[in-house]
């Protein structure tokens, strides 16, 4: 596995040399645009706008529009000049409970590995941050960009977590809430029930993308038999849950629920 990044934690004077490997991996499935008669594949060209003509990639640069057809131009060098130092530290500035953040702001895990030397530092910011329930809040530049990250314990290495900024986060204040201020007592209690029924270890290997394998056997399909139509059946959406209705679909979600346990303990 190669590293993405190499650099060192910092947070008050101690400096921990670490390298940053890509902790996901997205399947992706790619597809290429063609044209429909003969099925040849279909390029992008890069185009100027100001006489059409075709750029080569060595005579394109990148530009900030700062006013309407105005550009200024940024060479690698000018990203570098920004802040050299920033670009090799991830610069814990505070220590925060896990607890207190909106999971909302976490969106993109690297796992961290130490450098040469740096095993008794990692481990002493590890063993911490385990005990404390605490993570530590960073900033760190990852090729042109400033991001705002947490550095959190992950079995026998550290994590880092890349963030949102507050005010990359959407505020939902103007989206519609429940009128209700409270559901109903009995209701409440069946839908307690329904959880617990429900309830299970978490063991994320069980779960696959549905949607992903779907296509693919589709393309298999199709593949096979030369590239025409194949029949696959299709699942309506469920209906949304009448008001009137909700006791009923609760208490049948609930004998549902205990039918599949008892059928699943019996196999």
């Amino acid at each position: 596995m190669r590293p993405i990044w190499k650099g060192a934690i910092s947070f008050g004077l101690v400096t921990i040399p670490i390298r940053l490997y890509r902790a996901t991996r997205q399947e992706e499935i790619k597809f290429r645009l063609l044209r429909k008669s003969d099925l040849s594949p279909v390029n992008y060209k890069r185009v100027a706008e100001a006489d059409g003509k075709e750029v080569p990639w060595d005579q394109i640069v990148k530009g900030y529009e700062y006013e309407k057809g105005k550009f200024v131009v940024l060479k690698d060098e000018d990203f570098q000049r920004v802040d050299i130092e920033a670009t090799q530290t991830v610069d814990i500035i505070h220590f925060v409970e896990l607890n207190e953040i909106n999971p909302m702001f976490f969106y993109r895990p690297y796992h961290m590995e130490p450098e040469k030397g740096g095993d008794k530092a990692y481990l002493l910011l590890r063993d911490a941050l385990r005990e404390s329930g605490k993570v530590g809040i960073a900033k760190v530049v990852i090729k042109t960009r400033q991001y705002l990250a947490a550095v959190k314990p992950q079995k026998e290495l550290m994590a880092l977590e890349l963030m949102h900024f507050a005010d990359e986060l959407v505020d939902a204040s103007e989206l519609h809430a429940p009128r209700a201020t409270h559901a109903n007592r009995q209701e409440i209690q069946m839908a307690h029930s329904l959880i617990d029924s429900m309830t299970t270890k978490w063991k994320p290997q069980e779960y696959s993308d549905d949607y992903h394998n779907a296509l693919m056997k589709l393309i298999r399909e199709k593949s096979r038999k030369g590239g025409k139509a194949v029949e696959f059946e299709q699942k309506k959406a469920p209906k949304p849950t009448k008001v009137i209705d909700l006791t009923e679909v609760l208490r049948q979600s609930l004998k549902e629920a205990q039918t599949g346990k008892r059928r699943k303990k019996a196999a």
